[in-house]
């Protein structure tokens, strides 16, 4: 390739496996000059909204895509005249795709909802790279007749299990085999709602893949959700204690904070449940990592980042972790990695006022731990009837790996050491 030629940035993998991105907002418009790293487009994947940086110079010639596209990893995004001549190279087969730094090459991929530009020959076919997944698992989705482009894997390393296909052929009645046909008139179809009446709105990035995953989650693991309630008091106290102790200055302390603390511990007390199970090989993986993911709503949709390593940590260093990940995911500025990895999750839904819930698993994890509101109601305290400060705490837990005795240990430690803060002393 020349210094004149005109080149291509293609869509780079920008999370590990994910196929496709949608593009948000475009930095640059034809004609404008370019610089080596410098960000061309905002990109929204399942997982974070993702910044382009290209890596070479020049002049801008095309933006293959308009705004709201969703475009296939691989696949080319933006062209780029490097000199003042227009001789076009097509990169070969061996050619290197450029890629955002840090996430290594992807093999290019077909563009979905691609649009052929008028008086344009037809692109020539390109290979698509299929989703991860084991023969015996393919010859299953056949048999069921499963698209794998179209299911979550649940697996440990991001692959399709048997689970998941059967998950998948069992919510779509299209493939399943079809009833023999049926003679009776028909019912009249129900007739559709006046557009006036209703708004569809498109379901991508974050929304989508949020969708797919809690579908799978719930059709695939067992859920069993425990709840207790517990008074919080002296846990209340300790929080109006901490937001003035100088080690706490500048920190967001609250309850979520020492529910975190205590949910730790309690999985530390009993690490068969940090663990996550394995379908192709019908396995229990025990993990050595306590990694906290922490449910946070954003106006892209829900997004669970995670604090690696969340028991070593003490209490300020969880604190600022806690902020910095919430605060990142709600701007949009979440990195992928940091959605990776997690083993537990907690998720805060008493600051929307609800007393408590039935968490859904986040794939691949064993627990989610949902903290209710904390308000004041009567409790019988020291053998009289007295306002107490008292919350609900949920635990949901895949039954296949854990069972009742396990997942009952870890509701009650952690609700026991939010009673009494003081055992985190001993226990911790």
């Amino acid at each position: 390739m020349t210094d004149n030629a005109l080149r291509e940035f293609r869509m780079p993998d920008v999370g590990e496996g994910l196929q496709d991105a949608e593009i948000i907002r475009w930095l640059v418009a034809p004609g404008d000059s370019v610089t080596d790293g410098q960000v061309v487009c905002e990109v929204e994947t399942a997982k974070a909204a993702v910044e382009l940086p290209i890596p070479y110079d020049g002049v801008v010639h095309e933006l293959c895509f308009p705004e709201g596209a969703t475009v296939d990893v691989g696949a080319p995004i933006i062209t780029v005249t490097a000199g003042a001549r227009a001789a076009v190279t097509v990169p070969g087969p061996e050619a290197r795709t450029p890629v955002l730094v840090g996430y290594g090459a992807a093999p290019a991929s077909a563009v979905r909802r691609h649009r052929r530009r008028e008086g344009s020959s037809p692109a020539a076919p390109v290979a698509v790279a299929l989703p991860l997944a084991k023969p015996p698992v393919r010859k299953l989705a056949k048999e069921l007749g499963v698209d794998l482009a179209a299911v979550v894997p649940t697996g440990p390393r991001g692959d399709v299990t048997r689970a998941d296909v059967r998950s998948v052929a069992e919510a779509d009645p299209a493939t399943t085999p079809t009833p023999p046909v049926d003679t009776a008139p028909a019912v009249p179809a129900v007739p559709a709602m006046p557009a006036a009446q209703e708004t569809r709105v498109p379901v991508t990035g974050v929304r989508r893949a949020t969708a797919r995953a809690m579908v799978a989650s719930a059709f695939t693991a067992p859920h069993v959700t425990e709840f207790v309630t517990v008074d919080v008091t002296r846990t209340m106290k300790l929080v109006r204690r901490l937001k003035r102790h100088p080690d706490m200055a500048g920190l967001r302390v609250g309850p979520l904070l020492l529910a975190a603390r205590a949910f730790l511990v309690a999985v530390r007390r009993n690490p068969e449940i940090n663990a996550s199970w394995d379908e192709e090989r019908q396995e229990i993986v025990l993990k050595h990592r306590i990694n906290l993911g922490v449910a946070a709503a954003t106006p892209r949709g829900l997004l669970v980042p995670t604090v690696a390593d969340a028991d070593r940590r003490t209490l300020p260093e969880l604190a600022v972790a806690l902020e910095e990940l919430t605060t990142t995911a709600r701007e949009g500025r979440t990195p992928p990695a940091a959605l990776r990895g997690g083993t537990v999750t907690l998720t805060n839904i008493g600051v929307f006022g609800i007393d408590t819930g039935t968490p859904i698993l986040n794939p691949g994890e064993s627990a989610i731990l949902a903290l209710g509101a904390i308000g004041e109601r009567p409790w019988v305290h020291r053998g009289k009837v007295v306002p107490r400060q008292v919350t609900t705490l949920a635990l949901s837990f895949d039954h296949r790996l854990v069972d009742g005795a396990l997942g009952s240990r870890v509701l009650a430690d952690t609700a026991a050491l939010l009673n009494d803060p003081g055992l985190l002393l001993t226990r911790a």
